[in-house]
């Protein structure tokens, strides 16, 4: 590159990637190029693989079966229509719901917390728990308090919420 000759300086911004080019004008051309050729639709694949969670698309599927009142989160879902890992889900999607939309201050439960709400035996509610976290639907923080994962979340939108509704009448 000539001393003498310009440099471009390009800045580019696509979501929450930002890059920089600086050089010759072919040198920023070519930079510029293969940004727009091979990473966005690397990063608009990857995009589409990555597990996210609407809130507001979440809050709706809920309707009806999660509620919220000044003493905290409730499944409105009678007890005898769920099965326990049903019910131990919706309790850990309500608390990460709660917590989303800044309704509670914790995004999970202790394991006596569910036991109490799941109106089951220790042994029980830890089996079942368990069994979450085996299935990758909930995970155990260091507090020792259980959270549903994104993972989870997503398959109780596809899967469990549905059959809730269907056999609930919800």
């Amino acid at each position: 590159m000539n001393q003498n000759e310009p440099k471009v300086r390009v800045d580019i911004k696509y979501g929450n990637v930002e890059e920089a080019f600086e050089g010759t004008v072919e040198q920023a051309w070519l930079e510029l190029s293969k940004f727009f050729n091979v990473f966005i639709p690397q990063f608009e694949l990857a995009n589409n693989l990555r597990l996210s969670v609407d809130t507001a698309t979440l809050a709706r599927d809920c309707e009806g079966i999660i509620a919220f009142s000044p003493e905290g989160p409730n499944v409105l879902v009678p007890k005898n229509k769920l099965t326990d890992n049903e019910a131990l889900a919706l309790w850990l999607v309500a608390a990460y719901l709660g917590n989303k939309l800044n309704l509670l201050e914790t995004d999970g439960f202790s394991k006596e917390e569910l036991q109490i709400r799941l109106g089951k035996s220790s042994k029980i509610t830890s089996t079942r728990l368990g069994e979450l976290v085996k299935m990758g639907w909930a995970t155990k923080t260091g507090e020792e308090t259980f959270k549903i994962t994104t993972f989870g979340v997503a398959q109780m939108q596809k899967d469990a919420l549905p059959r809730i509704i269907a056999k609930t009448g919800v």
